[in-house]
């Protein structure tokens, strides 16, 4: 069942971070009001709501309270209680559903669901414990990459094997639960595709991004891709076919590794806005919040459409002093900062936007500027 949402009415939000508060300015830009349920007052999306709920995500209550002050309720992350969120559609208008996130929160089933929609993942197999890896291992071979079936994210939850006799470094993963062992591909570029579908079936795909990482967690997205023609229709086509086979309502982020041979395999999915899709804010026609906010209040979709060349930088928690510091030197910068209350170490505070003619020029600036400097 799809309906329309209008303005003055009320949008859930499970999870005050700061996803869920980028997606709350979209929505109050077109005059909506927003709840958010999340365990600690004065969440980044806390601060811009109108009503908060500070409780535990898997409180019974509290999702209960928020049914009743929400005409439509979506998510920021992915790691909720999934029997819960089932619940929960049961009394409450989620039209995300909670079968994406059944699928998405589980590598195994993740990796199937794509394979079921037609596109290539990277060779793997799954196991319950060390012995069954060691006995399906040959299927996958050296070097290879075993992960946690559930959890982790920025690198956490996952170890590299180059040979049979590092098989005991994947022993502690195993404490979690199952895993996967997928085969390491030996990409050129890491890329990312946000696919945007309303409940009509109407879909959109924002322009695809190149991300670098450091340390695991993801430092820029460049936009357009530096990647040939060719391997942008494969992205995009690639995203569209998976978001129809979920029957996607919402965002999904789709992460893919580029080949030397210029075809693509699909390394993880995130059901939800992501950090990668942020340039968007100021890069595009529409952003990846606004889109969102369009496809689960059932309003048609807008195309995106790219204003120029952008680059998106991380904001880390040792970032945050020397970018204050130089905001006089970068006037064309555009600086989010999410209103996080501890700047720590490697965690994500906010993120800078840069619309350019020259990508170049651009990254080269931000590589020789004290901010990011290791």
């Amino acid at each position: 069942m799809t309906k329309t949402v209008y303005p003055g009415q009320t949008i859930g939000i499970i999870g005050g971070g700061q996803l869920g508060r980028m997606m709350a300015l979209a929505a109050k830009e077109a005059g909506f009001k927003i709840a958010v349920l999340d365990p600690t007052m004065d969440s980044p999306c806390g601060q811009v709501a109108d009503i908060q709920i500070v409780a535990a995500f898997n409180d019974e209550t509290a999702l209960e309270e928020l049914a009743e002050v929400s005409d439509v309720i979506t998510y920021e992350f992915e790691n909720i209680d999934y029997k819960g969120l089932k619940r929960l559609t049961e009394y409450a208008y989620v039209p995300q559903g909670a079968e994406l996130v059944r699928i998405t929160q589980n590598r195994i089933t993740e990796k199937a669901a794509i394979r079921e929609a037609g596109v290539s993942v990277a060779n793997y197999v799954s196991a319950t414990s060390l012995i069954e890896l060691n006995e399906l291992i040959v299927e996958v071979g050296f070097p290879c990459i075993v992960k946690t079936a559930f959890g982790g994210y920025d690198g956490k939850g996952q170890v590299l094997l180059n040979s049979m006799s590092d098989l005991k470094l994947a022993e502690p993963l195993f404490e979690h639960g199952a895993c996967v062992a997928e085969v390491f591909v030996p990409f050129t570029k890491e890329i990312s595709v946000i696919v945007q579908r309303n409940g009509n079936g109407e879909t959109y795909c924002l322009p695809v991004g190149e991300n670098i990482h450091k340390h695991h967690i993801l430092h820029e997205t460049i936009v357009p891709a530096r990647v040939s023609e060719s391997v942008l229709t494969q992205a995009t086509i690639a995203a569209e076919k998976i978001a129809d086979h979920l029957k996607l309502v919402g965002t999904l982020a789709v992460e893919m590794f580029v080949l030397e041979d210029e075809t693509i395999v699909i390394n993880e999915l995130a059901p939800r806005p992501h950090n990668s899709g942020h340039y968007s804010i100021e890069g595009s026609s529409i952003s990846q919040f606004h889109q969102h906010i369009r496809a689960i209040c059932g309003w048609p979709l807008r195309k995106p459409v790219l204003h120029q060349s952008t680059v998106m930088v991380n904001v880390l928690g040792e970032h945050v002093v020397p970018l204050s510091n130089a905001i006089s030197k970068y006037p064309n910068w555009s600086i989010h900062l999410y209103g996080k209350n501890e700047a720590k170490v490697k965690r994500k505070m906010g993120h800078v936007t840069i619309l350019t003619d020259d990508i170049n020029k651009t990254l080269q600036e931000i590589e020789h500027s004290d901010i990011w400097s290791e």
